[in-house]
């Protein structure tokens, strides 16, 4: 399990690509679930693209909690591997997953009791609940599923094993768009489903990804050790775990809580403008893509390099990364300023939703550069053990800056001044992230500064 992808010999700028590409073909296929189910519930209608928009929120923040446990399992994963303790990794990997069962399990039984009160409380109007009950009752049901495969694929990232878990990942993204137009419109000898249709194509491909998941961890690779469950060596993984995963999930939780807050002001204006918000919400994590994938290279990059007692080539990989997304974001912003409408016009015939989910497509990626050096930087904090200054960047972004912006910008100038205000926001803590980054990163490269790690 030691070094087999160079990542503390090989060039920096090399690994990071070999890592990355399989990575953008990962997590786009993770983004393609939502944005494909978002594509074929349009077509039932503005109603329905309300509710599925509904949903964002919530199945983010469980999908934001196994980020989190992710997070912890990489970097811990990452210092192990690099130490040379192959064998503790094994046993660690084994009760981080068994923790995420229990857990996520809990968290959606208690979900599936208060769905009507939950959407409710979000804004959910009477003809919105029932579509929304239909796709969360299954998709609660089948969420421990995809939050074991984002952990288990995490353990085969750690190593620096990109390709794996992006292929897995392809596979059941293929899965779910063959089956999603079948059982949402009842194609062939299919039931009609129609939303209930794409939870239940949803979890079907997730099943089957969690299955090859394990078998690459359990069978061919060997890097998990099924031994007993003792208490003691639990409870201290479970400290290791939590160290970096408590506030790294209190970090990615942070943004559901902040668009379904978001979400409850625009549906005190109109139900067009929260699925205009909630399909560009989904745009945006497509047009983030080379961010998210580089910021999950980074982390096993910087903790292997950490605990192999290489900071230098840590910190230059991080500075080198921020400075690639600042440029590709503004190169992939200036067509956008061309496609908006036509973009805007495949998810929606309403000229409402049209209306707002442009200007959405317009304003919001201008900022998308210094929004990706924030999520670099909060992610690689993580590899520097730094959790809790990852989770402060994310509440001042959130709830010092965003949300009162947005409140009013709202009262200045409806929905289209709530939008101005999260690229405004994106801008000011990109400003402070990179200048945050410098600084850690020389403190990581003073004298003495690894036992402090």
């Amino acid at each position: 399990m030691r070094d087999r992808h160079g990542l503390l010999t090989a060039p920096i700028g090399s690994v990071l690509l070999k890592m990355t590409l399989p990575n953008m073909l990962g997590i786009l296929t993770i983004l393609g679930f939502s944005l494909v189910d978002t594509f074929f519930v349009s077509q039932l209608g503005t109603e329905a693209l309300a509710a599925i928009s509904f949903t964002f929120p919530v199945t983010l923040l469980l999908s934001s909690i196994a980020v989190g446990i992710g997070a912890g399992v990489s970097t811990n994963l990452g210092r192990l591997i690099g130490s040379g303790n192959a064998p503790e990794a094994k046993v660690f990997l084994h009760d981080a997953l068994l923790i995420t069962f229990a857990l996520i399990g809990t968290l959606a039984s208690l979900g599936l009791m208060f769905i009507d009160p939950l959407f409710s409380l979000l804004g959910a109007n009477q003809s919105s609940l029932p579509l929304i009950h239909e796709y969360m009752l299954v998709w609660y049901l089948g969420s421990p599923l995809l939050v074991l495969l984002m952990v288990g694929n995490q353990g085969l990232r750690a190593t620096g094993d990109t390709k794996s878990p992006a292929q897995i990942m392809a596979l059941a993204a293929i899965i779910n768009l063959i089956l999603d137009p079948l059982l949402i419109f009842g194609l062939g000898p299919f039931p009609r489903l129609e939303m209930q249709g794409a939870a239940i194509a949803t979890v079907i491909s997730w099943m089957v990804a969690m299955s090859l998941s394990g078998y690459l961890l359990i069978v061919k690779r060997r890097m998990l050790s099924l031994t007993e469950i003792a208490w003691g060596r639990l409870k201290e993984n479970w400290r290791r775990l939590a160290h970096i995963a408590r506030p790294a999930a209190l970090m990615n939780l942070m943004n559901p809580i902040a668009n379904a807050v978001i979400m409850a002001m625009l549906a005190r204006i109109d139900h067009g403008a929260v699925a205009a918000f909630g399909a560009g919400t989904r745009l945006e994590s497509v047009l983030l893509i080379v961010v998210m994938a580089l910021s999950s290279s980074l982390m096993p990059f910087i903790a292997q390099n950490l605990g192999a007692g290489q900071p230098e080539r840590a910190r230059d990989a991080l500075m080198m990364s921020l400075r690639f997304v600042l440029l590709f974001q503004f190169l992939l912003y200036l067509p956008l300023l061309l496609l908006a409408a036509p973009i805007a016009g495949l998810f929606s015939d309403d000229p409402k939703v049209v209306e707002w989910l442009t200007f959405y497509i317009i304003a919001l990626p201008a900022a998308y550069g210094p929004l990706g050096v924030v999520i670099i930087v909060a992610t690689s904090l993580n590899a520097f053990h730094r959790p809790m200054a990852s989770l402060t960047i994310n509440i001042c972004r959130l709830f010092l800056l965003m949300l009162p912006l947005c409140a009013l910008g709202m009262f200045i100038y409806g929905v289209k001044g709530l939008m101005l205000a999260l690229p405004l926001t994106n801008v000011l803590m990109g400003i402070a992230c990179y200048y945050l980054a410098s600084r850690v990163t020389e403190h990581e490269n003073a004298p003495g500064a690894g036992s402090r790690v």
